[in-house]
């Protein structure tokens, strides 16, 4: 199914970035959005600057949806923040940026798609969580805290939303080579990777190909799922 009119956040680089290239190589119309400028060009691809936290921002970015790409099929909710502390030397101002951004950002953008979703033939919501959420990863509590609170609403979503006809589910990637991952040693990347099924690091081919599993028009008694990738060993 081509010609899909998907909004993804987190675009302006790692996975937000490869998942917009693999829908634009897909045939689809991608609207990208991020706090830094756009990573790409594309005859298909239109870029708005953006903090998904922001209300004000969130509601302009789906005018310039409903102006640019006439409605919306698919709604990926990619951005995210962490920081790698531990409880004890976590400034609050980061705690704070990293809810704000995994979960009222989620809960901002999944609100205002909802409208254009309910007259898509095949509305879905994709939602980005973590393997630290089941793996309980110190030095990352607030990380995990926040999207083990996009799960759940991912879950509560996805029943509200099933009358309309769409789906909302997650995916939790495994260590993806990020600028988030760049800054965890290696010796704990090692540990982290080795606790896996399949120890080894995650492509963003492999998320995509999740992705592509829900966007199916066929996946529609599909929802309210998290699949985590690499197994936990």
């Amino acid at each position: 199914m081509a010609d899909r009119r998907i909004l993804i956040t987190g675009t302006s680089r790692g996975l937000g970035l490869a998942l917009a290239e693999h829908y634009l190589a897909q045939g689809d119309r991608v609207v990208g959005c991020a706090r830094g400028p756009a990573a790409l060009a594309h005859e298909r691809y239109t870029h708005v600057t953006a903090d998904v936290a922001d209300e004000a921002a969130a509601i302009e970015v789906f005018r310039l949806v409903r102006g640019s790409v006439k409605g919306l099929d698919v709604l990926i909710n990619n951005a995210g923040v962490a920081e790698m502390n531990l409880v004890a030397l976590t400034p609050v101002d980061a705690a704070r940026r990293t809810l704000e951004t995994n979960v009222l950002g989620t809960f901002l953008f999944t609100r205002q798609a909802i409208r254009l979703l309910k007259r898509s033939p095949c509305g879905r919501i994709v939602n980005m969580t973590t393997v630290a959420v089941p793996l309980r990863l110190e030095g990352e509590a607030m990380y995990a805290a926040a999207k083990s609170a996009v799960e759940i609403f991912t879950r509560v979503t996805a029943r509200e939303v099933a009358p309309f006809g769409i789906t909302c589910n997650a995916v939790g990637p495994s260590p993806v080579k990020t600028r988030l991952t760049e800054s965890v040693p290696e010796r704990q990347m090692k540990a982290l990777l080795g606790r896996q099924a399949v120890p080894r690091w995650a492509e963003p081919a492999d998320v995509a190909n999740v992705v592509d599993f829900f966007l199916r028009p066929e996946s529609g008694m599909v929802t309210g799922q998290v699949v985590y990738l690499g197994g936990l060993g």
